[in-house]
């Protein structure tokens, strides 16, 4: 009997994307913090043929002016690896909060001084920052607050104690990066989500179930936009649950080993605008 073969199916083309998710630091902002003029060009574009794009960054809001301008359309970004969604065309107002509740924020204190001695603490409010005398000064903003975090979490008498708390941050000056990581969902994941974006042993700590994976899925939702018409851009740790929820992921040239690991394709790096490369492509189809 002679076999009977067929034809291969013919590729389906992927969907046209509706929404794309960039990283900022490492990812679509150069090493100098700058968006460069072909970077610009390809976001304007990408909004002017229908497709929104979501700022998706583990900074604060009062940190994004660096982008601010560069919005188009709905004007929101996700900041603080979630916790936030702040309209940067309003002042960067803040339009929703999910918050590290206090006690979960005090058990993990208690949890990583045991399990790593040596580390020291900032906390992230919805105004401003606050630290530990021992934290490193990376970004001391003016008008924080120095004292153990133990009172900046349970002081009354600060004028920002009814702040909700959008993110914990523990710094050690010896453990290698990713092993701190480990450690530190070891020590208290259950009260807490532990993720990293800096090359130092830098963890940022934020409410149970937050990331930017779940918020951009929220704000997706709402606009009746599945995953799959997702296109998202990442480097670090932090983006890749964002990374792994989006229909199609790139990991920059520069990204640390477990996104390259993670995600679909790749692109150029941040220093050769690799997210405007995509997009560029992405029209031209």
């Amino acid at each position: 009997m002679v076999p009977v073969t067929f034809p291969p199916a013919p590729r389906r083309p992927r969907p046209r994307p509706r929404l794309v998710a960039t990283d900022l630091d490492g990812t679509l902002l150069r090493d100098d913090k700058t968006v460069s003029a072909r970077t610009i060009a390809a976001l304007a574009a990408a909004e002017a043929a229908g497709i929104e794009v979501f700022f998706v960054t583990g900074r604060p809001a009062r940190w994004m002016g660096v982008v601010s301008e560069h919005v188009h359309g709905h004007g929101l970004a996700i900041c603080a690896n979630g916790a936030v969604i702040a309209d940067l065309r309003d002042g960067h107002r803040i339009v929703r909060v999910r918050p590290l509740e206090r006690d979960d924020a005090l058990a993990t204190v208690h949890a990583l001084r045991a399990a790593a001695p040596g580390v020291s603490f900032a906390i992230e409010r919805t105004e401003g920052i606050h630290y530990e005398p021992a934290y490193p000064p990376f970004h001391h903003d003016p008008g924080a607050t120095f004292a153990p975090a133990e009172k900046l979490l349970t002081d009354h008498n600060e004028s920002f104690y009814d702040q909700p708390v959008i993110k914990l941050l523990a710094h050690h000056p010896d453990q290698d990066p990713d092993a701190f990581l480990t450690l530190g969902r070891r020590a208290a994941g259950a009260h807490a989500e532990f993720t990293r974006s800096s090359p130092s042993a830098l963890l940022e700590v934020s409410g149970r179930g937050v990331s930017k994976a779940s918020t951009l899925a929220r704000a997706c939702e709402e606009r009746g936009i599945a995953p799959e018409e997702v296109v998202a851009f990442g480097d670090m740790p932090n983006d890749l649950a964002m990374l792994g929820w989006s229909g199609t992921s790139y990991a920059m040239a520069n990204a640390h080993p477990a996104v390259l690991a993670a995600t679909t394709h790749r692109t150029a790096t941040n220093e050769e605008d690799g997210v405007a490369r995509v997009i560029e492509e992405l029209l031209d189809r």
